[in-house]
């Protein structure tokens, strides 16, 4: 099962720990993060986010001497390298023969923690269409949010399509002049609390609401269009808001549609799908065919000893509790937010203690 990296001398092993991995953002938090890296004085700052497994470059204007922001790494041991060296070197294992005829040597998609202190910009991500005419990528920025927690004291709420139709020249005009209220007049808060999931596909405008701490899970992109100029201090350069673009290219991005707050949950929000598991646990399909085939994810309640097959990569992130991991001749420890990557190669993997972990895969092959 162990493969040897082609003139390096090391193995591949049947499961990593990945590294923490915070990404500098426009907008502030991460003091929940900072708290889970054991740092003695948590603070909010412009590292609000934590890219657990990514081949996908940060985009940042001013930041482009940084060199790998965003790329995970695996570790090994006491030691870590990028995670790009293990689907280089080993694609098919990594990935699986099927995957690789399909998308490559890349995961297709990219996974965050994200724990927002302020209310996120109003934005909006490309569609795989609008990706492909304009951008030139097959790469849209469908997203999937798992909530994992809200911050006392905040109302716990997101953004999520219009709720009221704008007219568009009015809309334009809001936009252009920033009258955030008239921005916002079209939207409703939408409640969220811990466990709540729902999609957010390309073209729907959407933002985090403040004290939000979730998974994020998308298309491997960092495309995003900001209609909201200026959030907790910060300005953003005009390359950041339209994608140096104009404003007419960035609204051409939107869907206008409008759905009541009823619409709005029986399009986005997804109900949990029971799956067959081994042994002692429950297992529920969350992101399936169902809302998107971008990417998959599901949810494993662990209580005792419960073992899940896959034929594919995955990532798996131990959202409470504790226990142990097995795969085949490999055991790791697990506590609370870590995460783990999975090769294809490692098809059984055997939970071991009280925990509920999220495992996100790619698409099927042939999407």
């Amino acid at each position: 099962m162990q493969q040897i990296f082609r003139g390096v001398g090391m193995k591949l092993q049947n499961c990593y720990k990945l590294a923490p991995n915070r990404v500098w953002r426009t907008y502030l938090g991460g003091k929940i993060l900072d708290h889970i890296s054991g740092k003695q004085e948590p603070q909010d700052s412009h590292f609000p986010e934590d890219w657990l497994l990514s081949v996908t470059p940060a985009r940042n204007i001013g930041r482009e001497d940084v060199s790998n922001e965003g790329i995970s790494r695996v570790c090994d041991g006491e030691k870590t390298f990028l995670l790009t060296e293990l689907t280089e070197r080993f694609p098919e294992e990594f990935f699986g023969e099927a995957h690789c005829k399909s998308f490559g040597n890349s995961p297709e998609f990219l996974l965050k923690f994200l724990d927002s202190s302020i209310r996120l910009h109003m934005q909006c991500h490309p569609t795989v269409a609008f990706s492909q005419k304009h951008l030139g990528s097959n790469h849209g920025k469908t997203e999937g949010y798992y909530i994992l927690g809200i911050r006392p004291g905040c109302e716990g709420y997101i953004y999520l399509g219009f709720q009221r139709q704008p007219d568009p020249a009015v809309f334009r005009q809001a936009v252009e002049e920033q009258n955030t209220g008239e921005i916002l007049k079209y939207f409703d808060k939408i409640p969220v609390k811990p466990g709540d999931c729902f999609i957010v596909p390309g073209g729907v405008p959407h933002a985090i609401g403040e004290g939000v701490f979730m998974v994020e899970i998308m298309e491997p992109t960092d495309f995003a269009v900001r209609i909201e100029f200026e959030r907790g201090g910060y300005v953003l350069p005009e390359a950041a808001r339209f994608m140096g673009r104009g404003l007419d290219f960035g609204l051409s991005m939107f869907d206008f549609t409008a759905r009541d707050m009823a619409a709005t949950r029986e399009a986005f929000f997804v109900d949990p799908l029971p799956l067959p598991v081994e042994g002692d646990g429950e297992r529920f399909s969350l992101f399936d065919r169902r809302k998107t085939p971008c990417f998959r994810s599901e949810v494993l309640r662990v209580n005792g000893e419960a073992a899940v097959e896959h034929d594919s990569m995955r990532a798996v992130i131990v959202t409470s509790g504790s226990g142990r991991i097995t795969c085949q001749d490999r055991s790791l420890e697990l506590q609370q937010f870590d995460r783990i990557v999975i090769p294809a190669m490692q098809k059984r993997a055997v939970f071991h203690g009280e925990m509920e972990l999220l495992t996100v895969l790619p698409p099927f092959p042939g999407k």
